[in-house]
């Protein structure tokens, strides 16, 4: 991925020198939207056409491509804002944080032409890094339980071991393997901001586990298809090398919650997937990657 030397987003949190405090948090919550790192995770539901509605009017049956165009300008809305990498705000000196700066900084450029082009305002996530615990207003976390998204308070999170663990435990190397899993969380700060994530929250509470966890599927697969239009759009920028999309699916595949369960367990329960399948998960990044369409990110209407 070539990343270095294009613009980085300032709104990367560093935390990593705070601890994160303790107590009054207990094990965390399940508003938390998290890439799963164990055998069993949090829950989801069945098909519901009320969250369909939230996107009505700009969302199904829009072609972002005829707003964003190919080529190395496309979706570049901020572009002009005069808040280049290495300037006065730019992150500190480490490199893989840089990395994760850019990367936001191409979400952010990709979803505020998306958004835009439907008359509708783009709130920028926040990313906070940390290191082995944090506080957030979803609960209190460890770096034990993966990168996640906190809908009540719109922020990433994220401590940067993972990527080690990613690579070494997971079998997932390369630098967009790591792109996809800020996109995927990201994708769950889009999901926020259009209504879904809180209709889903707020529906799950009367649910059955079994139909919770299938509603669960549902969102997380379709940000793993929201990850898919960014990357589109990244690779009509050239910032894309040969085997980046390669190495995105094969993340995809080994966070499948069926390839997790067998390695952390050897066995698996598929009533408790609640995150999708490796093929699940490759099929709905690879369908956002080669439409660019919302349109297709469609999960709720469509078999899984």
């Amino acid at each position: 991925m070539l990343w270095r030397g294009r613009r980085q987003s300032d709104n990367v949190e560093d935390e990593r020198s705070d601890t994160g405090g303790s107590g009054g948090f207990g094990g965390g919550s399940p508003g938390q939207f998290r890439i799963p790192i164990g055998g069993r995770t949090g829950g989801g539901s069945s098909i519901f056409i009320v969250i369909l509605v939230v996107l009505a009017g700009w969302y199904f049956g829009f072609d972002p491509s005829q707003i964003l165009g190919g080529g190395d300008s496309g979706g570049q809305i901020t572009d002009d804002s005069g808040s280049e990498g290495g300037g006065a705000g730019a992150p500190a000196s480490d490199e893989m944080k840089q990395f994760v700066s850019t990367v936001l900084a191409e979400t952010e450029d990709t979803w505020k032409g998306i958004f835009q082009a439907n008359g509708l305002t783009y709130e920028d996530p926040k990313l906070v890094l940390f290191s082995s615990q944090i506080r957030s207003a979803c609960g209190f976390a460890s770096a034990a339980a993966g990168p996640f998204y906190c809908p009540g308070d719109h922020k990433v999170y994220l401590d940067m071991t993972f990527f080690q663990q990613l690579d070494q435990q997971f079998g997932a190397s390369g630098e967009f393997a790591r792109a996809y899993v800020i996109a995927h969380e990201v994708g769950h700060h889009v999901q926020n901001l259009t209504g879904i994530l809180p209709k889903f929250n707020n529906m799950r509470q009367g649910m059955s586990e079994a139909d919770a966890n299938h509603m669960s599927m549902q969102v997380e697969l379709q940000a793993d298809c929201f990850a898919g239009v960014w990357a589109h759009y990244t690779a009509q920028k050239g910032i894309l090398e040969q085997g980046d999309i390669e190495s995105a699916l094969n993340a995809a595949k080994q966070i499948g919650d069926d390839t997790l369960q067998k390695k952390m367990q050897g066995y698996v329960v598929p009533e408790s997937f609640n995150h999708g399948t490796s093929q699940q998960r490759q099929t709905w990044l690879a369908r956002g990657y080669k439409s660019g369409k919302l349109s297709d990110c469609d999960t709720f209407n469509n078999p899984i």
